[in-house]
């Protein structure tokens, strides 16, 4: 037996990674500065990985992103980028004025940049495998060079579809949906996988892992045919091991047959693989790679259960592989330097790095090692004993009745209500919560919190933050205001902080997308609030201005999924806990006389099961955690947001959710999303269209925002469309806002007078 890890997190134990490729954006390093950083965290990586497994990949550290690495790998430069250039061409591709759209990684928090596929013409343009296989060969390390596989490279893409059905009636990019067009660019891509192939065979390579994670949706048989035809065209230059993880493969029958040297299957996210594997057996002329830990959760493995499983295991193949059961760049670097959690908690957690001691461990007990056999011994002592519990709080989740998760009146009259209120003009501007987070909030924040300026002090400088944003706000001309979010480091980070029963870190960080890290917190208890959280900053802005400022919280869903999450009981039972806190905090702002409130789930969709069979269960939960927690006075405005998410897919479970006003993101998609409201009947709620993009540094002209209105009022009516950036602007700088909302304000203003002159 042996073992294998893959996906460890790129970032390094300082954050060295998050440094280089920032430094290197505002022109501090040279790009060979930055080449010979990211060589020292490659060789920090697999340092990482030979301390403790067998087997381990290369080209693993991509400078953004591994899908955006395929796509340049494969030569897929959509043709407004012209001529490929190295990095500047890269990295404009990634963050650019034109960038690629960005949307989650299956159903991970992961951002990955979209593939462009104008047209099916592939060339080898850059071969980061080989290039990282023999950097790591000449220095004597036997590495497994790591691709992504070619049929879950093409339904991640998009590709032109012309959707004549549609006012735009223009030929646009979408997701692959014909087996005959996957058909086409599969055909096209797999004699350039097969150059890749051949050249790392030359170079000494025996087995490449090709990660498949696009083999656990749900698969047609002229799919499961295409994938068949791709691994059989691939066959034979050397040995391939196919990894799957988030879910069970789609057909494990067709799995297993794929003529491959090895399978890699998730035992972890589901129970559907094992039973296959102990019902159907397994191959016994291919290895199986069996992902016996977590790659998702922080929890620690109990180690004497997972040798016995991988015991059992053992006699269902000839040789076995034990490994993580996804990606480990969903997790933290190391537990080790976290100090400062609550009692009982540390000992139970393994971060990416004790995940590769885990594998060690387990291979040592099964060996028989008498240190190995005294650890696990240890460990399943601490496992057995229960943190963090709270009775009163899951008596106030069993006493919960329907009508709670029902609001009193319905939208139709509740938006009147509200309006007599607000009284906003046609095309109301707001922003999405937060505003620059520039280096000196980032320094009284750090100087709070290690003790070098008092309370005091920290909120006087809070203070004077909000005074700053509502006065720029109120010139630049906005409707809704907010007041900042100042004192808050991440959308959920705050509120883990200030609820019971979840921990936050001090090192934990986590790579979302290009250079952006957050620290997830970890719910290990009961959550409770046991004071208001917002209550003083938001009271605090709207004393400042007549015009209404949204209470900003974070819904109990996106808490949720962004956080690592006890296993111990049920996810929907975590969500109300978390909701039933978030309804005392709408509560109290209202009595402070807050008219709107914007209860933020972009990870709503983000959570949903890969396959589309199991989403009635987990929308039931999702929405009524969202309807628990908003379930407000009618004279209460209800925003949500939502960014990067397939909205197609899910319009009608978001439409459940009974909000007032939702604001989507609409820049990078280019407007696509809009087409999402064209088949959906009856759509009457409000939508806030998030006009540009705050990934880019770029400034979006006033043209450029009109068009994305003038195309969304084709679709929904003017009366329901609100305007704002498509995301929060705590990683944009104030030179770059102050103009882009000037212009956002100025567009809508247009606008407005052009479907109302009497407007002034």
């Amino acid at each position: 037996m042996r073992t294998l890890a893959y996906g460890f997190p790129k970032l390094g134990d300082r954050r060295e990674f998050k440094s280089l490729l920032e430094n290197f954006w505002k022109g501090k390093i040279t790009e060979e500065d930055l080449t010979e950083g990211m060589n020292r965290l490659r060789d920090w990586m697999v340092d990482n990985y030979r301390q403790y497994v067998d087997l381990f990949p290369s080209n693993e550290l991509s400078y953004y992103d591994f899908v955006l690495d395929t796509a340049v790998m494969v030569g897929a430069i959509p043709s407004r980028f012209g001529k490929y250039q190295g990095l500047s061409t890269y990295f404009e591709m990634a963050r650019g004025k034109r960038a690629l759209e960005m949307t989650k990684y299956f159903n991970t928090n992961y951002h990955y940049l979209v593939p462009e596929l104008e047209t099916p013409n592939f060339h080898l343009l850059k071969n980061f495998p080989l290039e990282d296989y023999n950097y790591f060969s000449q220095k004597g390390i036997d590495t497994l060079p790591r691709l992504l596989a070619p049929y879950t490279f093409l339904v991640l893409s998009k590709a032109p579809k012309r959707t004549d059905s549609s006012p735009f009636a223009v030929l646009q990019l979408a997701p692959i949906d014909s087996v005959d067009v996957l058909q086409q660019y599969a055909s096209a891509l797999i004699p350039l996988y097969r150059e890749v192939l051949k050249s790392l065979a030359s170079a000494g390579a025996k087995v490449v892992l090709m990660e498949d994670p696009a083999l656990t949706k749900e698969m047609t048989d002229e799919e499961w045919r295409l994938v068949t035809e791709i691994y059989h065209q691939l066959a034979g230059i050397l040995d391939i091991y196919v990894l799957t993880y988030y879910d069970s493969v789609s057909n494990y029958e067709r799995f297993v047959q794929l003529p491959v040297k090895g399978l890699g299957l998730d035992l972890v996210s589901n129970v559907e693989n094992l039973e296959n594997i102990k019902k159907l057996g397994f191959p016994q002329d291919k290895v199986l790679i069996a992902g016996i830990l977590n790659g998702r959760q922080v929890w620690r493995a109990n180690i004497e259960q997972k040798a016995r499983l991988v015991e059992d295991l053992s006699k269902e193949c000839r040789e076995l592989v034990i490994s993580n059961s996804c990606p480990l760049f969903h997790l933290p670097i190391s537990v080790e330097p976290e100090d400062q959690l609550p009692e009982g908690l540390k000992e139970r957690l393994a971060f990416a790095r004790e995940k590769l001691q885990e594998l060690k461990l387990i291979k040592g007990l099964i060996e028989g090692d008498r240190q190995a056999l005294e650890e696990a011994s240890r460990i399943s002592k601490i496992l057995a004993t229960d943190i963090g519990r709270r009775d009163h709080v899951r008596e106030r989740v069993r006493s919960l009745k329907e009508e709670d998760f029902r609001r009193s009146v319905p939208y139709r009259e509740r938006i009147k209500l509200q309006q007599d209120i607000l009284n906003l003009p046609l095309l109301p501007t707001t922003t999405i919560g937060s505003f620059p987070q520039t280096e000196e909030v980032r320094k009284m924040r750090t100087a709070y919190r290690n003790g070098r300026i008092t309370q005091e002090e920290y909120k006087a400088f809070i203070k004077k933050q909000i005074e700053h944003v509502i006065k720029v706000q109120e010139e630049i001309g906005l409707d809704v205001l907010v007041h900042g979010e100042f004192e808050r480091t991440d959308m959920v980070e705050f509120f883990a902080e200030k609820l019971e029963g979840i921990a936050t870190t001090k090192h934990g960080w986590v790579l979302s997308y290009g250079s952006r890290v957050y620290r997830p917190p970890i719910i290990y208890g009961d959550v409770e609030r046991t004071h208001p959280m917002t209550l003083e900053e938001i009271s605090y802005a709207q004393s400042l201005t007549s015009k209404p400022v949204k209470g900003m919280l974070t819904g109990p869903v996106t808490i949720l999924n962004w956080s690592y999450y006890r296993e111990d009981v049920p996810k929907h039972e975590i969500a109300y806990q978390i909701a039933l806190a978030l309804l005392d905090e709408v509560r109290d702002l209202e009595k402070a006389g807050i008219k709107v409130i914007q209860i933020d789930e972009p990870a709503f969709r983000e959570g949903a099961p890969i396959k589309r069979r199991d989403w009635e269960k987990y929308f039931d939960w999702a929405i009524k955690a969202f309807r628990l927690c908003s379930n407000a006075q009618p004279q209460t405005q209800i925003h949500t947001h939502m960014c990067y998410s397939e909205f197609n897919e899910v319009i009608e479970y978001i439409y459940q959710m009974d909000f007032d006003v939702i604001s989507i993101e609409a820049s990078r998609s280019k407007g696509e999303i809009i087409a999402a409201f064209e088949n959906f009947k009856g759509w009457d709620r409000q939508i806030g269209i998030g006009v540009y993009d705050i990934h880019s540094p770029a400034i979006p002209e006033k043209e450029e925002i009109k068009r994305i209105l003038e195309r969304a009022m084709k679709v929904i009516p003017v009366e329901l469309l609100w305007v704002n950036p498509d995301c929060g602007l705590k990683t944009r700088n104030w030179e770059e806002v102050i103009p882009s909302l000037r212009n956002m304000v100025d567009a809508a203003r247009e606008l407005r007078t052009e479907k109302n002159p009497a407007t002034t």
